[in-house]
């Protein structure tokens, strides 16, 4: 339906929970505020996508640690005063009404439960719902287009996958007109998991009969005609939208699938945050925050200085604004956060620096109280969190190659070293 236009579409963006798997990026902040990308934040993927599509009215749902993004918000997406839209921030409250926890929000349907009368969502035909730590591109516009050409009640953006991810992945059939007649959350019985894969009649007319991506996950992307949605969260035993809501919501609505066979990737663990940023620096990479008008991502403008290379070796890496590299320093494969101070001779490999929140300099590289890798540093496979002092000749190698544990200042997790926000690691201190 060429130049078909849909209005009256309220976004609302979920925040998670703790994080837990994020953890220590998520110590001092939600995920969806962890920076990506030197100088973004995981929030401005579904930010900008709702943007880029048409869509500008969008409520954040936030629960733990969202001071942060609170900030970032505020500072970033002003509506322009002679445009309708806004990016609002709704977090969970203690109404009175329950015992303790049981106000706080116990799940993705839950959270939406609880805030949505704060939402006025009556004004709006439909509702996408999204969640604020994916990292893709899409336009909303074509989501809501198969929602209205199958008269869907519910919609669900679904990505093909192959066998090795379904596990993780909630799963769904769908009948040869794109209804959604079944939905399993991380299936595990070999013999379901046989059972859910598609037809070869439809992975010829979808295109994907050439790989082996023959079953199709959920998003975790929706589409809600509004009443729809006020009607199935009234049950209150409806806690998840991928648990509960959707599996329940089969028999009841039509419920179809609108096929997304482009990059995407669910940040939800230390491995595919670090994953997902390091190939940011590829020569063709999977994702990235090029575009055109339509696919720009957008976040907070700094107005930073241009980054000063003083002689530095630079290969496959991400720089961003407002860097200080010295002399004789190797950067390979990373990405350098905004901010970010680099000393002579220091050797960052296959490594996420996130920078600094100021410019101020409170000394030289060589003071404890500074931010940035001093002098004859190497990195190698570790992930620096803001505003982190490296001394003379550390280095954070993994050098045990543990896969986990917590030590004095540092964490690992999947081999990964992170260091933590406001960390100081010691000249000369070997991790």
């Amino acid at each position: 339906m060429p130049g078909l236009r849909v209005t009256g579409n309220l976004a609302i963006i979920l925040g998670g929970g703790r994080g837990s798997r994020l953890y220590p990026l998520t110590k001092e902040r939600c995920k969806p505020a962890v920076p990506l990308g030197g100088k973004y934040r995981l929030i401005d993927v579904p930010i900008s996508n709702c943007v880029n599509s048409g869509l500008r009215d969008i409520y954040i749902v936030s629960q733990f640690m969202s001071a942060s993004l609170n900030q970032h918000i505020a500072r970033a997406y002003l509506m322009d005063v002679f445009s309708s839209g806004f990016v609002s921030i709704l977090a969970a409250t203690q109404t009175g009404r329950g015992k303790g926890s049981e106000d706080w929000f116990q799940g993705t349907a839950d959270a939406v439960r609880k805030c949505i009368a704060m939402m006025n969502p009556t004004r709006y035909k439909r509702v996408v719902i999204l969640s604020g730590d994916q990292l893709y591109k899409m336009n909303y516009q074509d989501l809501l287009k198969t929602h209205l050409v199958k008269n869907g009640d519910i919609s669900i953006a679904v990505l093909p996958v192959e066998r090795e991810k379904v596990e993780d992945l909630g799963i769904m059939r769908v009948d040869g007109n794109g209804r959604i007649i079944e939905f399993v959350e991380k299936p595990h019985d070999p013999q379901v998991i046989d059972s859910l894969k598609v037809s070869e009649s439809f992975a010829e007319k979808q295109g994907i009969e050439k790989t082996e991506k023959r079953w199709l996950a959920n998003m975790g992307i929706y589409v809600f005609e509004t009443q729809v949605l006020i009607d199935a969260l009234a049950d209150e035993r409806m806690i998840d939208f991928g648990k509960d809501l959707i599996p329940a919501s089969l028999s009841k609505y039509n419920t179809v699938a609108h096929l997304f066979d482009g990059y995407w990737e669910d940040i939800g663990t230390i491995k595919s945050f670090f994953e997902a940023n390091i190939q940011l620096g590829s020569p063709d990479p999977p994702f990235d925050f090029f575009g055109g008008e339509a696919e720009k991502i957008f976040t907070k403008q700094r107005f930073l200085t241009a980054s000063r290379f003083l002689g530095a070796h630079i290969g496959e890496s991400v720089i961003s604004d407002g860097c200080y590299i010295g002399a004789g320093a190797e950067i390979i494969k990373s990405v350098i956060g905004i901010r970010s101070r680099i000393g002579e001779h220091t050797r960052v490999e296959e490594s996420i620096v996130m920078g600094a929140d100021s410019s101020e300099r409170r000394g030289g590289l060589s003071s404890d109280d500074s931010t940035g890798l001093c002098k004859n540093v190497v990195i190698k496979r570790a992930i620096l969190d803001k505003n982190v002092h490296i001394g003379e000749g550390a280095q954070i190698i993994n050098a045990r190659k543990m896969e986990r544990h917590d030590g004095d200042g540092y964490y690992i997790r999947d081999g990964i070293v992170v260091i933590p926000k406001n960390a100081i690691i010691p000249p000369g201190k070997i991790i």
